[in-house]
This record gives C-alpha cells, structure tokens and sequence, in this order.
C-alpha cells in the first residue's frame, strides 16, 4: 500500500552515534596488547596511537567530501566504483564479503563473548567453547534487530554509544587519579629504543587504527542520512576528536595502572585493569565493555548490509541482495548474507591472527577509496563539493595507507599473503561473471532462484531513488 523503499531515519545525533558505536567498541579493550606489542615501548605506542588517530581523521575527512561529492550509500565500494572503475570496486567487494568484513566481525564478537563471560570466571580464563558460543549469540541477536527494524537499530547504536563513553570514562577517572596521586613509575624509560623493532611498526598500526575503524560508517549510509551534505562533516569531525581524546586518556590510564608485562599478559586488558585499580567495579566493567561490542556489531551490520545492497543494485551481485522487506522495509537478504562467514570464522578463528588478516585488505582498499578522490577532483574540476579538504590530506594518507600495507609483508607474511591471495582471487571472478555476459541458461536459472528467494523472504524490489 505504500512506496518501498529505505527511509531517511538517520538524524545528526544517531550518525554521531554510529560513529562513536562503531570506533568504541573491542578495540580499545584488546588492542592496547597488540600495539605494546609491536612498538616495543610504553612511550612509542602511545606515540603510535595518536598517529593512528590522526590518521584517522585524515582519512574521516576525504571521506566526509566524497560523501558530499558521491550522493550514493555503499562507502568504500561505491567510492571505488566511481571514481576507479567496476574492476578495482568488484576486487573490493570480494575481499570485504569473504575476508574483510567476516573476520572483523569475528573478533568483535569475540570480544563481546570474552568479556560477557569475565566475570562469572575470574581470576581464571574463561572456556574457550563457551566464549565461542556467546559470541555466535551475541552476533545473531544483532543480526535478528537488524532484520526486524532499521529505527530500532538506530535506536540502539544511540544508548551504546552512551554506554561506551561511560565504560571509557571508569577506565579514565581511576588511571588519572592515580596519576595525580604521583604513580609514574610505569613511565619511567618511556621511549626505550632497544625494544623498537621498526618492521613490527605496520602491524602496531593495524592493531591501532583497528581500534579507530568505523569513522568511515556514515558514508554506507548516505542515502538514509538526513542532510547529509551538513551532517556527514559535522559527525565525522566531532566523533572523530572525541574518540582520539578518549582513547589517549583511557591508554595513560592502563599504563598508570598496569606495567608493560601486566598488558601483554593480559587476555583482556580492561578487566585486568578493573582488578588492579577498581575492585568494586570488577563485574560492571567487563559487562559494559561488552555492550561496547555488541554495538560495534550492530553497527557494522547495519552498514555492511548497504554495502551488498549498493553492489546489488550497480549489478555486481545477485539481484536478490537488493531487495527489501515489504512491510519491515529493511534489505533482509543482504543482512542475512554474512551468517555463515561469520560463524565460521568465530568457530576456528584467534583475535590477533584474525585482525591481521583482514588489517591487509581493509586499509589496501581505503588507501585506494582516497585516491579515487584525488582523481575525481583532476576529473571533474567543475563539480561543487560543499566540503572540501586541502589536497596535501588525500594525498598523505593515501601515501600512508600503501606503504603501510606494502611493509606489513615483512611484519606478518603469512597472513598478508593469504589476505593478497584472497583478494587476487576476486580477478577470473570477475571476467568470468562480470565482464563477460552470462549465458541465457545461466540468467534463466538465477532469475528462478532469484523469484522463489523473493517469495519466501518476502522482498522487493526498492521502486524509488533516493539519491
């Protein structure tokens, strides 16, 4: 009885909290290990995570002009597509639905399963079965709200966000009042160059801008933002300055609290700190920490979701994934399509190996994403971008992101090399499927499946624009 199509129900403050929703979320709790890992030394990585937040918000900034420049939904992809061409895009897409967006799910959940289950088994570890097991019911919970409704959703990233800051927030308060108290042993040969070992650095980077990832969230869903010319910049930068402040506040406070063995030690450095600093919180903190995941999940299926449905519809992927539930109006196949990825890679997959693998192709692509905006600006200088950042900020991080990904072959050759492969495997893919026409047979028998799919799922076509 009424159009079908997505509606425009993201508003200035719920962009804001999907961004914060989805920067604030596992990251800060596991990746401090990776990071004093890789750099060595207390003082290099903290050194590591402003760069990384500032990284951050150069790359928050070329993507807040390309969502002023692109009207479309689809982030990374339809960036790529636009301003690339089809064939870097569909390598894009590839590499996110098989590796990219599956494992980073993984170790969101993960992290939720772990911390949900601190408390009920402290001081020992928890079971690595039934960590597995609230991870997968976590992950699908998400999955049925994102099905059901998209205001709901919205709704839910908005109170998790507010959650986030206040589980920062016992982490700061705590740390900063012992370190006004005068505790500043922790720091004592900060910057120590003998534990340096600069081919460790790009994977220290990883595990930092893991933690940041999600500043790129609004541009998947422009076509559902409300004035999104005004509040894609507006969101980006606040959410942006508040995480880098929060995430260098919550870091000194672990340092104050925990030595460099207590980190690396640690399987879950948030509840290690608690126990140290905050007894009486020993059982609030891991759970808020895990509401902190449980919202990075929701936001990085609400997004992911648009991804499938764009590709969908450019004619990249199968039709069905472009389609939307006749009275719920939200894209139920393409939300559906990530279930068995997923609970795969939760099954057999490790956090620190996990977010390796995908860390490759991720910043290839974005790295990529940024330079399509340099070419789009030599293409069409005439075009009117009411956002627009200065050139040397493209082409920095551009720069930064190539490299980055080009030295971790020397930091974690395995896995980069399977992350490589991956992504190499999407080119026959391509001419195969994309490039050349499918045969009639083959159109005949997609159609098929493709209408008694619709059937069952009860989805439809989108019969307006809204871009």
């Amino acid at each position: 009885e009424e159009a079908i199509f997505l509606r425009k129900k993201i508003t200035l403050l719920r962009a804001f909290s999907l961004l914060i929703g989805s920067m604030v979320g596992s990251g800060i709790f596991i990746s401090p290990k990776g990071v004093l890992k890789n750099s060595g030394s207390v003082g290099f990585s903290l050194v590591v995570w402003f760069a990384c937040g500032l990284l951050s918000m150069f790359g928050a900034l070329c993507y807040a002009e390309l969502g002023t420049r692109i009207t479309k939904s689809g982030g990374h992809y339809i960036y790529i597509l636009e301003t690339l061409g089809p064939l870097p895009s569909f390598l894009f897409l590839w590499a996110e639905f098989f590796a990219i967006r599956p494992a980073n799910s993984a170790v969101v959940s993960l992290a939720f399963g772990r911390y949900m289950l601190e408390p009920f088994f402290a001081p020992c570890a928890a079971p690595v079965p039934a960590v597995k097991l609230v991870s997968l019911l976590g992950y699908y919970m998400v999955l049925t709200l994102n099905s059901w409704s998209v205001t709901w959703s919205a709704r839910l990233q908005t109170v998790l966000s507010i959650v986030k800051l206040l589980a920062l927030a016992l982490i700061i308060v705590p740390g900063m009042m012992l370190l006004a108290q005068g505790h500043t042993e922790n720091f004592q040969d900060a910057f120590d160059r003998e534990l340096l070992v600069l081919d460790k650095l790009p994977l220290a980077f990883y595990a930092g801008m893991f933690a940041y990832s999600g500043w790129f969230q609004t541009s998947f869903v422009r076509e559902e933002l409300v004035r999104p010319e005004r509040n894609i910049p507006l969101a980006v930068i606040v959410s942006v300055i508040t995480v880098i402040v929060g995430y260098m506040l919550t870091n000194v406070s672990y340092y104050t609290v925990l030595g460099t063995q207590d980190v690396l030690a640690s399987p879950a450095v948030a509840v290690s700190f608690v126990q140290r600093a905050f007894k009486s919180l020993i059982s609030v903190v891991p759970v808020l920490v895990a509401l902190s995941c449980f919202g990075t999940m929701n936001g990085g299926i609400f997004t992911f979701s648009r991804t499938l449905f764009v590709a969908s519809r450019e004619g990249q992927w199968p039709p069905l994934f472009s389609m939307i539930h006749i009275r719920r109006h939200t894209p139920l196949p393409a939300v559906m399509l990530m279930f068995p990825l997923v609970t795969a890679m939760v099954c057999i997959g490790d956090i620190y190996h996990l977010m390796n693998f995908f860390s490759f192709s991720r910043w290839l692509f974005i790295g990529l994403a940024t330079l399509g905006l340099i070419v789009h600006r030599h293409r069409h200088p005439e075009l009117h971008s009411p956002f627009k950042v200065p050139l040397f900020v493209p082409i920095s991080f551009t720069i930064i992101c190539l490299f980055t990904v080009a030295m971790s072959f020397y930091s974690d050759p395995v896995n980069i090399s399977i992350g490589c492969t991956m992504v190499l495997s999407g080119f026959p893919v391509y001419y195969l499927i994309i490039h050349r026409q499918m045969s009639s047979r083959c159109r005949s028998l997609l159609h098929y499946l493709t209408h008694k799919l619709q059937l069952l799922l009860e989805v439809v076509q989108q019969e307006i624009k809204t871009y």
